[in-house]
């Protein structure tokens, strides 16, 4: 076991300090992407219907700025950069709470239908990933 747990140090080792770049890309791309698709937003939408047109339009903008200020935060040096990173953070977190409140109300924690149940559903990852980096920030 210690010469395989070895090995796949050596192996990982010079990975580490993209370890961060790896979730905050993924997790930077999806939101921008799940807001960059409601835009220009339907006023009929399920969205706007639900939750009233400049609420639905303040989501979907709030989607799209807090993806792309994960990355950028993590671009920018120092207490700037890390203050975006926490924000963006901050606001996905703040989205996600409301998407797994509202939109997904519906949906079982360790059960319900097939792509009904919350542990099995990446609304609840992007949530801890928006508090990891409110958390976090830019700390290595």
């Amino acid at each position: 076991m210690e010469k395989l747990n070895n090995l796949l140090e050596k192996i990982a080792n010079p990975l580490v300090g993209f370890a961060d770049w790896i979730i905050r890309l993924g997790l930077g791309i999806s939101f921008f992407l799940h807001g960059f698709g409601k835009l220009p937003l339907d006023a009929s939408g399920w969205l706007a219907s639900n939750l009233g047109y400049p609420v639905a339009l303040m989501v979907a903008w709030g989607e799209v700025l807090a993806g792309l200020g994960i990355i950028l935060g993590g671009l920018i040096a120092g207490t700037i950069g890390s203050l975006i990173t926490r924000i963006s953070g901050g606001a996905i977190g703040v989205i996600m709470i409301g998407a797994i409140s509202i939109a997904h109300s519906n949906w079982g924690i360790f059960f319900g239908e097939r792509g009904s149940v919350l542990f099995a559903s990446e609304q609840l990852f992007l949530l801890l990933l928006g508090i990891y980096f409110a958390i976090k920030g830019n700390q290595k």
